[in-house]
């Protein structure tokens, strides 16, 4: 099976379980990877029969920004969530880093993978 990725998709968003946290913005950066047939759509070159990244990270930063969270975990199972309902693929793989969480870190985060029930 073939697999579209998206790497390192920033969303800047309120995120966080402190207060201080609950009042800035801070950015997230996603991978992800949904697994779909890719033949047809490279067969024929028509970008309807295949994952279009630009609509995938739209409507991925609307879902994080709709309301802030206090999870990474959170954004991470909601994000698959919504790839496995609004997309043609049956399994998703979402990883969510937060730079900076933890002082002695690049990043920290959170890896997920789904597959459709």
């Amino acid at each position: 099976m073939d697999i579209v990725f998206i790497k390192q998709l920033q969303v800047d968003t309120v995120i966080g379980v402190y207060e201080w946290e609950k009042a800035i913005t801070q950015s997230l950066f996603l991978d992800l990877a949904l697994t779909a047939d890719q033949r047809s759509a490279a067969a024929s070159d028509d970008i309807k029969l295949t994952l279009d990244y630009a609509v995938i990270a739209e409507k991925v930063t609307q879902l994080i920004t709709a309301a802030p969270i206090e999870l990474i975990e959170t954004v991470a199972e909601r994000v698959a969530q919504l790839l496995l309902s609004e997309f043609a693929t049956t399994k998703v793989e979402v990883t969510v880093s937060k730079p900076g969480a933890v002082k002695q870190a690049q990043t920290v985060g959170v890896h997920i993978v789904r597959s459709r029930s």
